[in-house]
């Protein structure tokens, strides 16, 4: 029986929560408006408070409580988690109400609303880029920031970075897993540039060196010469950033078998230029008996 009568209680709070909406959308009276959205504000029903506080911009412009309504505004959002519809009001509010003291909360919201809009690590990152430049944003604005909010936003900068980080190295790696060594050397190399203090770094310079070593030692005749070399002076990059790791034991000993396989690429090199000097010393001279040939006749 106790369960039944939850159950109509809360029916019966539900049709009257729907009246009262209902009721206010329909309604003309600002104050009307803007109390009931304050209500289910407070009630966190934000969904029915974004309904009615979407109504009030134009009723409350120029008046004392556009400032309120906005931030209300921004915030029920954020709470729906309509995070990019959040960030915008956010943002819009600390351009619009200059004086107003919870301008430098508006600006850090906006930031943390793109923040919380920033996609997965694999999947598009244009949310995490804009993040990144609108925390940065609020840290350079707000010099004298609150210490909790400024370390916050250094804190999610260091974590969207990293998760950029992360995008970028799996991309390389999947260019490897493929066998297109070239593409992911050069998708390593841009990782490293872009980020030069990466946690990624030695696992990059790892999977640069093992496809420079592949791309050395099946390399076509006309390329083989220049990439071994490119290889062995990376081995050398390798050793000097990481020693006594187990990355510079590894390049060693590719090292080792590249410079093997360039001494032998050098002699097959030395054998060909020989080959073709020969052959052109023996055209020269067919083409001088030739043309002796060709004066006897005369």
């Amino acid at each position: 029986m106790k369960k039944y009568f939850v159950i109509a209680l809360a029916s019966l709070s539900i049709i009257s929560c729907n009246r009262q909406l209902t009721t206010a959308l329909k309604s003309s009276d600002k104050d009307y408006i803007l109390n009931t959205a304050n209500e289910f504000y407070a009630q966190k029903k934000w969904s029915n408070a974004i309904a009615l506080y979407d109504r009030l911009p134009n009723l409350v412009a120029g008046t004392d409580d556009a400032p309120e309504v906005v931030f209300k505004l921004a915030y029920a959002n954020y709470y729906d988690k309509n995070y990019r519809l959040a960030g915008h009001q956010f943002k819009n509010f600390a351009g619009t109400f200059l004086n107003d003291p919870r301008r430098e909360e508006a600006s850090y919201m906006a930031a943390i609303c793109y923040y919380q809009d920033a996609a997965d690590y694999n999947l598009d990152q244009s949310s995490t880029e804009s993040a990144i430049n609108m925390l940065q944003d609020f840290l350079n604005n707000h010099p004298n920031s609150d210490k909790e909010r400024a370390e916050d936003a250094n804190k999610k900068i260091d974590e969207l970075t990293q998760r950029l980080e992360t995008k970028y190295y799996e991309q390389a790696r999947r260019y490897f897993r493929m066998a297109d060594y070239r593409a992911a050397v050069t998708a390593f190399e841009n990782l490293l540039e872009d980020y030069p203090s990466t946690k990624l770094r030695q696992k990059s310079f790892e999977h640069i060196m093992k496809a420079k070593y592949e791309l050395g030692m099946h390399s076509i005749y006309d390329l083989k010469k220049d990439r071994l070399e490119s290889a062995i002076a990376f081995s050398k990059d390798v050793e000097r950033d990481f020693p006594d790791t187990s990355s510079s034991k590894e390049a060693a000993s590719m090292r080792e078998k590249l410079s093997k396989e360039l001494e032998k690429h050098l002699k097959v090199i030395e054998e060909n230029e020989k080959r073709k000097a020969e052959f052109l010393e023996k055209q020269r001279e067919e083409e001088l008996k030739k043309r002796e040939k060709e004066e006897e006749e005369k």
